[in-house]
């Protein structure tokens, strides 16, 4: 398995902290968020794929420096405005690397308190690919997230980003893992229309190409997106990868 890291973005909420350094390579404790997730994931992935910009390019591959198991690519964007977008940056580092595997793709800019081998696990155990969901009962939230519509057996039956009428109240966190089989009909994605500014997009075409089945997320997700929120979870972090 692969695990391609999205860390194209550019953060410009989280100004003026981040406007020459990458979020995912801020500190939470003694370890960047991107180490976090990494070392929580472990060898479950034989190679971890980084996806940034050129703006931030230097910081990850200084980062990465030694680390056989990770490779950073650069995308070639420089500003928010000119960025590819996430489903785009996943097929780029496809192309790039010739990728033909199942991949875990997940955002490098997230905070568990749980750890992402059940989620492999549970992907691995119904053969498919597969989301994450979690139960949000704020509307107002679920207009500004990607919300799942799942079956009674846990299948995805339907995927919107930022519904202006959610049918559902299960957010869906930014993390995937897709079998190789759906891995190589990203490019098709694409070709048909999928939005590919927000990864979760492609999690809408794909339940309607394929199978696809939703684990309800075990534990807390900490979304760093603004300076009060980094502040947070500095605060009330305590470690991740918990069993």
């Amino acid at each position: 398995m692969k695990c391609i890291i999205l860390a194209a973005g550019y953060a410009t909420r989280l100004y003026p902290l981040t406007e020459n350094f990458p979020k995912p390579l801020l500190k939470v404790g003694e370890k960047t968020i991107l180490d976090w997730l990494i070392d929580d994931i472990g060898r479950e992935a034989d190679q971890f794929v980084v996806v940034t910009n050129h703006k931030f390019a230097g910081h990850f591959q200084a980062w990465a420096e030694g680390r056989k198991e990770i490779t950073v690519l650069d995308d070639g964007t420089s500003t928010n405005e000119t960025r590819l977008g996430a489903v785009c940056d996943i097929q780029f580092a496809i192309d790039s690397l010739k990728l033909d595997d199942d991949c875990l793709i997940i955002a490098g800019d997230n905070v568990l308190d749980f750890s992402l081998k059940r989620f492999i696990a549970y992907a691995r155990e119904k053969g498919t690919s597969c989301t994450m969901r979690y139960r949000e009962d704020d509307e107002k939230r679920l207009h500004k997230s990607g919300v799942s519509e799942v079956g009674a057996d846990e299948r995805l039956l339907g995927f919107e980003e930022k519904p202006e009428k959610p049918r559902s109240c299960w957010c869906t966190p930014p993390f995937y893992y897709y079998i190789a089989a759906d891995v190589r009909q990203i490019r098709r994605a694409i070709e048909d229309g999928c939005g590919t500014d927000a990864p979760g997009s492609l999690v809408g075409w794909m339940c309607s190409h394929s199978t696809v089945y939703s684990m309800e997320m075990p534990g807390k997700r900490y979304d760093i997106g603004n300076l009060e929120s980094y502040k947070m979870v500095q605060e009330t972090y305590h470690g991740i990868g918990k069993d």
